[in-house]
């Protein structure tokens, strides 16, 4: 058998009392209590879904962020 490691991105945010991880590439997500938790959790998920659904190209993603402003209509309407 052939190993080949794969390198993949994590997003972890704080969603009430647990930590949610995501993999974008893949698309599985896990949670812990901790962020090294949800991390590992993660990993797990992401090895048990690629056992079923193998990689077929490797790519990378681009990773950016953006920013929008939110209109509070509530602050318009007292000013108005």
């Amino acid at each position: 058998m052939v190993r080949k490691n794969y390198s993949f991105t994590v997003i972890v945010h704080k969603d009430e009392d647990m930590f949610v991880s995501e993999c974008p590439e893949v698309g599985t997500v896990s949670q812990g209590s901790t962020i090294e938790e949800a991390i590992d959790n993660l990993k797990e998920a992401t090895e048990l879904y690629l056992e079923e659904f193998p990689i077929k190209q490797e790519s990378k993603p681009v990773m950016g962020i953006f920013e929008i402003i939110k209109n509070d209509k509530t602050k318009e309407a007292i000013q108005a």
